[in-house]
């Protein structure tokens, strides 16, 4: 199973370029099946500082990272795609 983190968008001041909110986007596949995580973190100024021109993607997700539950995400969307291997629910009209 593959997991993959992502930044979607970022919300910044224009004055200074600082970001105050990060939306993030995990996902898990395995085959054709997939399950997906989005989710948004607010920042305030802390003791350091890059400037917004500056900042990589991996930077932003340690940062997010590091304000959430990792692990229960992952898990979680690795137990959704358990579940579509073998569904025990359907949707749909019988004709």
């Amino acid at each position: 199973m593959l997991i993959t983190w992502s930044i979607a968008q970022l919300e910044r001041n224009l004055l200074d370029g600082l970001v105050t909110n990060v939306h993030w986007c995990c996902t898990a596949t395995d085959g054709d099946l997939s399950a997906s995580n989005y989710g948004s973190v607010g920042f305030e100024r802390g003791e350091t500082f890059t400037p917004y021109e500056n900042l990589t993607q991996d930077q932003v997700l340690d940062w997010v990272k590091s304000a959430i539950e990792v692990e229960n995400i992952e898990v979680g969307l690795e137990s959704h795609i358990e579940a579509q291997k073998a569904p025990t629910t359907a949707t749909g009209v019988p004709w």
